[in-house]
């Protein structure tokens, strides 16, 4: 059995106060020493919960419009050193700085603010400097230190507290996930400035993170492992649907629908289309989503069994009543009028999905073996597209 690390001083500086006061009060009645900073320090005083402010360890004042706060060799030595390492115990002591066991920090909101449309001035102050710099280090050290970087993490932390600390392999773990948020941070602020700095054209460089979402039975073939992803950007296609009935995606079934979602907003009009095994069995406009339907089957309608279906409008009960007389592996679509999904529904084995409002990429990502292609989205009435363009 592993040896747990006692916690007995912690730091915690939160944006985010989820669960604050329930941590503090833990902490306190597990006996541990909590320092904190201005907002974080004043919450948790406000509900009785003894804290340091962190200007009175340091004794170092706040400035600069809150942008100086932790950045002290107090805090950083304290983070960093080995606590295993007696020259570096040594050295803490010579210079009466006491280390800590635990770091609880969030970060500014980057990326909400920036997708709230906020100003260039107001992003800029959103981009969180001590806070990384305490997570980054306190991650590096986690011999030592445990570092908790999520609210989402606390239940975590209570389960430690009660049983005396936590192990190595859980430290190690918690630094892993600090680093993968920190990580995410900095391309979040670096593909945000890159629009403001980079030549018209494709981007100089491109950093993006995935989420997984859950695990699939199995990849294009069975014995092939899988698992749906989504990007850490606003969730759009088929991120962003709502499953509302039958068996769960499969891979294929990820992208036979992503490949029809797209086919059917290729048109502003009425437009419905069938894909099976990433092969078009019909695409086709109408006077009505029905009109559509009807007609992109009649295109193939032998191949079109077992295959996904996707339309750019609300599927009526009239296209409900005519897609139910075939088998249909997946349907997908903006809404459903009233009635629609119960006929649906009646075969067991489809599976439903609502997506949300379509959106076009900007840019297209084709990995290669050792490289990646990229290139601006295609669109049907994309600009220059005709026949006197078409290059070999």
């Amino acid at each position: 059995m592993s040896t747990r690390k006692p916690i007995r001083r912690a730091l915690v500086s939160v944006y985010d106060k989820t669960g604050l006061i329930e941590l503090g009060t833990a902490l306190n009645k597990a006996g541990v020493v909590i320092l904190s900073t201005g907002s974080t320090a004043k919450k948790l005083l406000d509900a009785g919960i003894p804290v340091t402010p962190v200007e009175e360890y340091t004794n170092f004042p706040e400035m600069l419009d809150g942008r100086v706060k932790t950045l002290h060799p107090r805090i950083h030595a304290g983070l960093l050193a080995d606590q295993s390492n007696s020259d570096h115990l040594a050295q803490l002591e010579a210079q009466n700085i006491e280390a800590f066991d635990l770091v609880v920090i969030n970060l500014y909101p980057f990326t909400q603010t920036i997708e709230s449309g906020a100003a260039f001035e107001e992003c800029i102050e959103q981009i969180d400097i001590g806070g990384p710099s305490m997570l980054r280090g306190a991650a590096k050290n986690h011999n030592s230190v445990a570092v908790i970087s999520d609210p989402s993490q606390y239940q975590t932390l209570f389960l430690a507290l009660g049983s005396g600390g936590f192990t190595i392999n859980e430290r190690r773990k918690l630094a892993l996930e600090t680093y993968r948020r920190t990580g995410e941070y900095d391309i979040a602020i670096s593909e945000w400035l890159s629009q403001f700095t980079d030549s018209e054209g494709l981007p100089e460089w491109t950093g993006r993170v995935w989420h997984k979402v859950n695990d699939l039975r199995y990849g294009e073939n069975p014995h092939q492992n899988a698992a749906f992803y989504r990007s850490s950007n606003r969730a759009i296609g088929l991120a962003a649907t709502e499953q509302l009935h039958g068996k769960e995606m499969s891979f294929n079934n990820f992208t036979d629908a992503d490949a029809a979602w797209r086919a059917a907003w290729d048109h502003n009009e009425p437009c419905a289309a069938i894909i099976k095994h990433a092969n078009p069995c019909g695409v086709a406009i109408g006077e009505n989503i029905a009109d559509a339907y009807l007609k992109a089957h009649a295109c193939d309608s032998i191949s079109a069994f077992g295959g996904v279906v996707a339309a750019n409008r609300e599927i009526s009960v009239e296209m409900a009543t005519a897609l139910s007389e075939i088998f249909t592996e997946v349907v997908i679509a903006p809404s459903y009028e009233s009635g629609a999904v119960e006929i649906l529904s009646k075969k067991p084995s489809i599976r439903i999905l609502k997506a949300s409002e379509y959106v076009r990429p900007e840019l297209e990502l084709r990995p290669v073996l050792g490289g990646l292609l990229i290139q601006s989205t295609d669109a049907i009435d994309a600009s220059g597209d005709s026949f006197s363009n078409w290059k070999q």
